[in-house]
């Protein structure tokens, strides 16, 4: 790690450099005579509450019967998915949500944790085991009642009744409550007839149904006694142990998608299927041998809405693995930006590592910084969800606050993944384009995740609207100064934290702001003020501008929704911005109180992660008088200089991920790109000394 003593520092007169060319950074803190981080306190850090667990899952998938192999054909690659179902369950992996008198561990938080490292090996096997035993086994475990843990969960763990979670319909995916398949009630052989009335009604998307599950969780209109209950779940079987489909069930296979096809995503539809009674999953909503319904849940709404909360746990691990896939690809994109030189400095001297341009750490330094933010805020996601969902937090505002964080994070890290790996893959040139670099691959499979368990816009115009509920609910009917005082009680704080909503205006621990930052107004608490000021305002606005929707028609009311809609949707985009950012705040303060260096550090990678956020609206605060011109010049200048600080430390900073060889499996990142720049290197320093070197044409003509 020699290149930053032998660099000339001379400015640079290359015109293929940037002016003045690039700065002869040092590439490790050691170097830079500054703060490093501990690299494995920071792992501990980004593991989260769950990371002996995730450790363990890590471990696992080092075995390579667990990999991705490219380019393998659909078929077998749907075949190599279903074997590694059954090594996870030998392995136990299987086991961890479901309760021990089944030989399950009954505990949530680990079971998700170890879920997400599984896209480290192959997203379709973490999307395939997801299907069996997060949707298919979840539905029957957290709808289900004990009779039917009794009959199907054993068979759930341990892969003999491997099933199908049958929501989506082809003309219904985000809204459910409107799909079209039926259960009618028989009363007289007690059994409820499955029915897919319409093409549209159709089951679709569904893993597992295209070959290999033997039963499917079916969600449909409960109707019994002429009556419409709305949407309930059943236990329908399709397939014989010999694979044959059973009578009046047709499956069709979706073939080839865009990614994941490990996965045998099918069609279901159902021809007067009879099930028994007993394969109403009834936890929510009963119906008798006469066929009356009953259901301590009186409102339909309230039921409905009961129901789909139960499986939320789908959002909350697929923004765990979007962050894991995401931080694979950072790592491959910045330890080869640490070893890929390019150009020489103008001055004679050897080529320059990529990392050591700006516009390279421009490019790729927020987004890590932007990734630690969803590893801190996937931590807190999770232990909300294990707390709910173990019994000790249950409680109906838990369970909604558990909806609305999921439903917020869960779009942004997945958006954020697809951008964060096509411009990894672009800032390796033509390298990150080959499949064994890993790129390609992810970004295929990552590509449907924006759009299952919920479209991203629809989930965060559902934070929307839970923002707008609290709003009505604190001022209904109040004038527009108490309008206004909406921003002292209603932000991000009140998901993480149990105890209340946080103050808009509470002071954020600062342990590492430098003098320039304290210079230009952008500390941590300035920071907090801008991002959570923007949610305030954004929410407060479309609230006024809703308010005449309550005394119009249902027509003209729709009207003022649908013309507020987009404007709405970027509010809760902006409200889970700011709760990352205060998720990594939490994080650095936990890490400072026994390791100032490392927190520095974090704490300037915090900054970035705001500077980018505030960069990237810098046209809403412009419009909207929350920074001057001069200071909203200074945010991308204050970018600049954090991102040159941090550049020494950005090897450290991703080897802290914690990824062995065998979970990254890119050979750009396999130090195979630093031995060829050794090799080239060593050839010129060996030409130049033997005198022969041939004489540049350029020298000729100086002359």
């Amino acid at each position: 790690m020699t290149d930053a003593a032998v660099r000339s520092k001379k400015p640079a007169t290359n015109k293929h450099t940037p002016a003045g060319g690039a700065p002869a950074a040092a590439h490790t803190a050691e170097e830079a005579h500054e703060p490093r981080i501990d690299v494995d306190a920071v792992t501990d850090l980004l593991l989260g509450t769950w990371s002996q667990t995730r450790r363990e899952a890590r471990e696992m998938i080092k075995d390579p019967a667990f990999w991705r192999i490219d380019g393998q054909p659909m078929p077998e690659h749907r075949e190599r998915v279903l074997n590694q179902l059954h090594l996870l369950v030998e392995h136990g992996g299987s086991r961890r949500a479901f309760p021990e008198e089944y030989g399950g561990l009954n505990d949530n938080g680990a079971n998700l944790a170890g879920f997400m490292e599984l896209v480290l090996a192959d997203p379709s096997l973490q999307i395939k085991s997801g299907v069996q035993w997060g949707l298919f086994g979840s539905a029957i475990f957290q709808l289900g009642t004990r009779k039917h843990h009794d009959e199907w969960l054993r068979g759930v763990i341990d892969l003999t009744i491997p099933g199908a979670f049958g929501m989506t319909e082809i003309g219904h995916g985000s809204d459910v409550a409107a799909i079209g398949t039926t259960a009618t009630y028989d009363p007289d052989t007690e059994e409820f007839v499955i029915h897919t009335p319409f093409r549209a009604a159709t089951k679709e998307y569904l893993g597992n149904a295209a070959l290999h599950g033997k039963a499917a969780t079916v969600f449909a209109q409960l109707i019994t006694g002429g009556v419409n209950y709305g949407v309930h779940c059943f236990f329908v079987p399709l397939r014989d142990d010999e694979g044959g489909m059973l009578p009046g069930v047709t499956s069709e296979d979706d073939g080839v998608k865009g990614g994941l096809n490990g996965i045998d995503n099918g069609r279901l539809a159902f021809d007067h299927v009879r099930i028994p009674r007993f394969n109403l999953l009834d936890r929510y909503g009963q119906v008798a041998s006469d066929g009356t319904y009953t259901s301590d849940i009186a409102s339909p709404g309230r039921r409905f809405f009961t129901m789909l909360g139960a499986l939320v746990q789908g959002r909350v691990s697929l923004d765990g693995a979007a962050t894991e896939a995401t931080a694979l690809a950072l790592y491959i994109a910045l330890t080869y930006a640490n070893q890929r030189r390019q150009f020489d400095s103008g001055a004679g001297t050897d080529e320059v590592v990529l990392l050591d341009y700006g516009k390279h750490q421009r490019r790729l330094l927020p987004l890590l910084a932007q990734n630690y933010a969803q590893f801190f805020s996937n931590d807190e996601l999770l232990r909300k969800f294990d707390g709910v969902f173990s019994g000790r937090t249950d409680t109906p505002e838990e369970r909604e606050d558990l909806e609305t964080l999921a439903a917020a994070l869960k779009p942004l890290s997945t958006w954020n993944a697809l951008s964060t790996i096509q411009e990894a893959r672009e800032a390796c040139g033509g390298s990150g384009f080959i499949a064994e670099n890993r790129f390609v691959g992810l970004h295929q499979d990552l590509d449907v995740y924006v759009t299952f368990e919920g479209d991203n816009n629809i989930l965060l115009q559902l934070v929307g609207k839970r923002l707008l509920a609290d709003f009505a609910k604190q001022f209904k009917g109040a004038d527009a100064a108490k309008l206004a005082s909406f921003a002292a009680k209603q932000t991000a704080g009140r998901v993480f934290h149990g105890a209340g909503l946080r103050r808009l205006g509470q002071a954020v621990t600062d342990f590492g702001s430098t003098a320039r930052s304290v210079e230009l107004g952008l500390r941590a608490e300035q920071q907090h003020e801008l991002l959570a000021g923007r949610v305030e305002q954004m929410v407060a606005d479309i609230a006024t501008r809703l308010r005449p929707a309550s005394k119009a028609s249902p027509a003209e009311a729709a009207a003022i929704f649908n013309a507020n809609q987009a404007e709405l949707i970027e509010a809760a985009r902006a409200h889970g911005e700011l709760l990352q950012w205060e998720a990594f705040s939490d994080g650095v303060n936990r890490i400072a109180e026994t390791d100032a260096d490392t927190a520095q550090v974090l704490t300037w990678l915090r900054d970035l992660f705001g500077m980018h956020l505030i960069e990237k609206h810098l046209a809403w605060y412009l419009i909207n008088g929350r920074l001057s011109t001069q200071r909203a010049a200074s945010v991308s200048r204050y970018i600049d200089r954090l991102a040159l600080r941090l550049r020494p430390h950005a090897q450290d900073l991703v080897d802290a991920y914690g990824f062995a060889p065998e979970h990254v499996r890119a050979p750009i990142a396999s130090g195979a790109e630093r031995a060829r720049q050794d090799e080239a290197r060593a050839y010129y320093a060996t030409l130049a000394a033997s005198g022969e070197a041939p004489v540049s044409e350029k020298s000729l003509k100086k002359k």
